[in-house]
């Protein structure tokens, strides 16, 4: 950190040789100042970012598509969502996907990034070689409609974590330190750095999640849909500065719904689609003399983008003439200088300097054959404390958990208070057993059930953007849950164990309170497939219906275990509760002595009498513990393999698909 003063310095040096005003930082544009935007406020916030293109140096991207097809399968059959389109999008240059709902935007945005590929038939290349979605992927970022940030970290935090993931040990801490600082100086973000995500406005979370892309220097950047949800001056703001990082040599493509007349001037490049074709492409201003061409002439007080929706929509012959005479996309009408208002020409590099660049760094990264910037362990280490962070933070999910456990032990106590040494009621306390089993069972089944949902949502981002890897980020969450899960278990068993009196000793308490945490761990993998694969209101119905049948069969048998059916027995091994439940008994009664006989009588004052009529006679503790580890194993494997599934979009819209056809035909 020593040498962050003289970089520092030295930026502002650089950065003051351009500034006539010493009182105005140029490292900082107001987007709320509109008079700011002058050509000259352009150029000279197109200076800023220094450390980061310098330091983490991307070649410049253009984007050619020809002939795209895309194809989704419904209830109703297949359906042509893109018939044919081709265009072009260059380094340099802010472009708009401008079309009606239904017309295919984000269609086209997701194939081009790489988000969607089943269905898609046609040619894309970059820098006019064909695409390789490994190095692509490297190179791009995509910003997704829902700003669903990563909840109590502050924006630095965010960026910080951004730039350890993202950069790894290409860059020292110092220089990291330095490219945050810029990108939010930039952003205008500076100012709310110690500001939790959840408390940032709209237009302030837009801006970060374009800030935590920015950190790695992507040359091409996707959005979809940014303006949502955004007042009139957030959403200039926004684009503004996407216009401004497209200056520095990056494209930016993005798909709008409904532009105002100022904010569609903006755009450098405008990609029209209606009814899945390409009905325009070229620069802003000449899509109104492009109309006037077929017929339809914009009057003056109108707004383009409302004009050319309103054509598109309302006149089918229109879209298709449109589309015919800009060859569906294969046309482009282009300015020799970029807008009549006297801004900067983008920056556009040659073909020949793109080829050279491009290859330079492809050559480097197949050299390298580096999948992601940081290692398994860096990343794990990274996001296991980013996790920590947050479930320290959530002090109010802690507290409601904790209460949880004491008073659901306290309640267990109760009922069952001083069962464990009694001998004429050894059947209550095998209730006690089973109430401690289904405690943890619901607990930690419902827990993941209804909140991973929403983590899986947050993830979906920060995993198509390559942040770390899904086997990192896995791996995180188990470790980071156990603490928690460990402390909070072992409250639980403490208070229910004594008070409901059972015998203390040092060994049963142990392999008791084991038993209890394998069972919860079992339990979450289950909760973690559920939430995964299912939404939090479909999964609140398949998570207790799949431990239901579950929880009979674990309990089958009582008082007559010794003629249990072989096929019973069969069906019950392939329940784990069978195996919490069999391990509880065990660590309980198993190697006891006779327990104590208030009445004249008691059938089950011996141990072994108990677990004989339970079917757990033969049964060893170790084969109970190793049981559950194996199930535990199964179900987190399945909760990984279901995770997978899902965050590849256009598997898991497949496979609904198929499900909602066989709910049809049977």
């Amino acid at each position: 950190m020593s040498n962050v003063p003289l970089v520092r310095r030295a930026i502002a040096g650089a950065a003051l040789a351009h500034n006539p005003r010493p009182d105005v930082n140029p490292l900082v544009v107001d987007p709320t100042q509109e008079n700011q935007w002058t050509p000259a406020a352009l150029e000279r916030a197109g200076s800023t970012l220094k450390a980061l293109n310098r330091m983490a140096k991307r070649p410049p991207v253009h984007l050619l598509f020809e002939d795209i097809n895309y194809t989704v399968s419904s209830s109703k059959g297949e359906r042509e969502i893109l018939h044919s389109v081709s265009g072009e999008f260059r380094s340099g240059e802010l472009t708009c996907i401008l079309g009606p709902s239904g017309a295919g935007k984000s269609s086209l945005l997701n194939i081009l990034a790489g988000y969607v590929s089943n269905g898609v038939s046609g040619k894309i290349s970059v820098n006019g070689h064909a695409r390789d979605m490994q190095i692509f992927k490297k190179l791009c970022s995509y910003i997704m409609q829902d700003d669903l940030l990563q909840p109590r970290l502050t924006v630095v935090e965010s960026m910080r974590i951004a730039a350890d993931l993202k950069l790894g040990k290409e860059l020292g801490k110092a220089e990291k330190e330095l490219i945050v600082e810029e990108i939010l100086q930039t952003l205008g973000l500076w100012d709310h750095r110690q500001t939790m995500s959840e408390r940032l406005s709209g237009g302030q979370l837009k801006r970060l999640s374009v800030a935590l892309e920015l950190v790695n220097n992507p040359p091409i950047i996707f959005l979809d849909e940014p303006t949502t949800g955004l007042d009139v001056v957030s959403i200039r703001q926004l684009v503004v500065l996407l216009r401004l990082l497209s200056r520095q040599g990056r494209t930016i493509i993005c798909t709008i719904h409904q532009p105002s007349a100022s904010l569609f001037a903006l755009f450098d490049r405008v990609y029209v689609v209606a009814r899945g074709m390409c009905c325009y492409q070229g620069a802003a201003p000449l899509l109104v003399p492009f109309l006037s061409e077929v017929g339809h002439v914009c009057p003056t007080t109108h707004n383009p983008a409302d004009f050319v929706l309103e054509t598109l929509v309302t006149d089918m012959e229109a879209a298709a003439q449109t589309s015919e005479l800009c060859q569906n996309g294969k046309l482009c009408r282009k300015l020799d200088r970029i807008t009549a208002r006297g801004g900067r020409k983008p920056v556009l590099h040659s073909d020949d300097s793109i080829q050279r660049i491009f290859g330079e760094h492809v050559a480097k990264e197949q050299l390298q054959k580096m999948e992601f910037p940081t290692t398994f362990l860096t990343q794990f280490l990274i996001l296991t404390k980013r996790m920590f962070i947050q479930n320290k933070r959530n002090a109010t999910s802690l507290w409601i958990q904790l209460a949880h456990h004491v008073i659901s032990a306290l309640l267990l106590g109760s009922i069952f208070f001083m069962v464990g040494n009694n001998g004429s009621v050894p059947i209550v306390n095998f209730k006690f057993c089973l109430s401690c089993l289904v405690f943890f069972m619901y607990t930690y089944i419902m827990i993941p059930v209804l909140l991973f949902p929403m983590e899986v949502r947050l993830l979906r981002r920060e995993y198509f953007n390559r942040w770390y890897s899904l086997k990192a980020y896995y791996a995180a969450l188990t470790f980071a849950s156990l603490p928690v899960m460990v402390s909070l278990a072992m409250v639980f068993i403490v208070i229910a164990y004594v008070m409901s009196g059972q015998v203390l000793e040092w060994q049963r308490f142990s392999l008791f309170s084991i038993t209890g945490i394998m069972i919860a761990l079992c339990s979450e993998g289950l909760g973690l497939a559920v939430g995964s694969a299912f939404s939090a209101t479909n999964g609140s119905i398949i998570g207790p219906a799949t431990a239901a049948p579950l929880l009979a069969l674990c309990c089958y048998g009582m008082g007559f275990g010794r003629f249990i059916e072989p096929s019973m027995r069969a069906l019950m091994s392939g329940s784990y509760l069978r195996y919490g439940v069999a391990g509880f008994s065990l660590a309980l009664y198993s190697n006891r002595t006779l327990m104590e006989c208030p009445d004249t009588f008691c059938l089950y004052a011996d141990p072994k009498m108990l677990l004989r009529d339970l079917g757990m006679e033969k049964d060893l503790y170790y084969v109970q513990f190793v049981a559950l580890l194996v199930f535990t194993i199964v179900h987190r494997t399945v909760a990984f393999i279901a995770l997978r599934y899902q965050l590849t979009s256009e598997y898991s819209n497949k496979f609904l698909t198929r499900i909602s056809r066989f709910i049809k035909h049977s």
